[in-house]
């Protein structure tokens, strides 16, 4: 398949990188910022452009930049009368932000945290696919297939579900690690003794439910020690205020008895 990128940031690169590596022809790599389009272009044997007026003939056209540009670049596409088919990658943007793009249009989101420095196996990452018809379908899911073992046809609202939770999940699980990797630094303690349990709690979630994994001080209702806690966190009101609300949110979560 003749495959074009429409952005040159993490999710573009890797996937860029992947079907590359599949043997699927990359013919362009777009970005406003020319270096950047040459950077991955040169990865993938590509053409870098920095308009989209000189986009060439593709099968495909994914769309992989920030959320709030997606539908200008649509607007964008709308007068080059494009064939093929054209794809966003977004978790929270609607399939119909698109739909002036070309007559083709669908969703090729990759369920995943991307950094350019950090492979990423696509084999394990759920790729959740929309389209404007059934043939679109089809076609994002043969290649789909080609990337990864677990290819899903979900629509805008299920996908933008997904990626709420996977935020709640993921980013705010990745900020808690930031605040208390500086808390510990004030304190002159490596975080790095905290990389065990941290491996250990995902781990579990793996074969079982997260809520009956739940351990701490909140889900004992061991106030004394959220006490403590609190009174430690004194001089950091904002972390000692996601500390209280968190610890307010498992101890409501595990006395309604919502365990199912």
């Amino acid at each position: 398949m003749n495959i074009s990128l429409i952005g040159s940031g993490n999710v573009a690169t890797h996937l860029a990188q992947a079907l590359y590596d599949l043997k699927h022809q990359i013919v362009q790599v777009y970005s406003q910022n020319l270096k950047n389009a040459q950077q991955l272009a040169s990865l993938v044997q590509a053409q870098p452009v920095y308009q989209l007026q000189e986009l060439q003939p593709a099968d495909l056209y994914l769309i992989a930049v920030k959320d709030s540009a997606i539908a200008e670049i649509a607007a964008q596409l709308a007068p080059l009368n494009i064939q093929g088919i054209v794809a966003h990658t977004s978790g929270s943007t609607a399939l119909d932000a698109i739909q002036q793009s070309s007559p083709h249009y669908g969703v090729f989101y990759p369920l995943q945290t991307f950094s350019k420095a950090k492979a990423v196996d696509f084999s394990q990452v759920p790729l959740l696919l929309e389209g404007s018809s059934a043939k679109v379908i089809q076609q994002l899911d043969i290649l789909a297939r080609q990337l990864s073992t677990q290819v899903y046809h979900y629509s805008t609202q299920q996908r933008r579900s997904l990626h709420l939770a996977a935020v709640i999940a993921c980013n705010f699980s990745n900020y808690l690690y930031s605040v208390a990797d500086d808390y510990l630094t004030r304190q002159g303690v490596d975080f790095d003794l905290l990389k065990p349990l941290i491996l250990e709690t995902a781990s579990k979630i793996q074969h079982h439910a997260p809520i009956h994994m739940q351990t701490g001080p909140a889900v004992r209702h061991d106030q004394g020690i959220l006490d403590m806690h609190q009174q430690m966190l004194e001089s950091q009101p904002q972390l000692q205020q996601v500390y209280e609300l968190l610890s307010q949110g498992i101890m409501h979560l595990h006395m309604s008895g919502n365990k199912n």
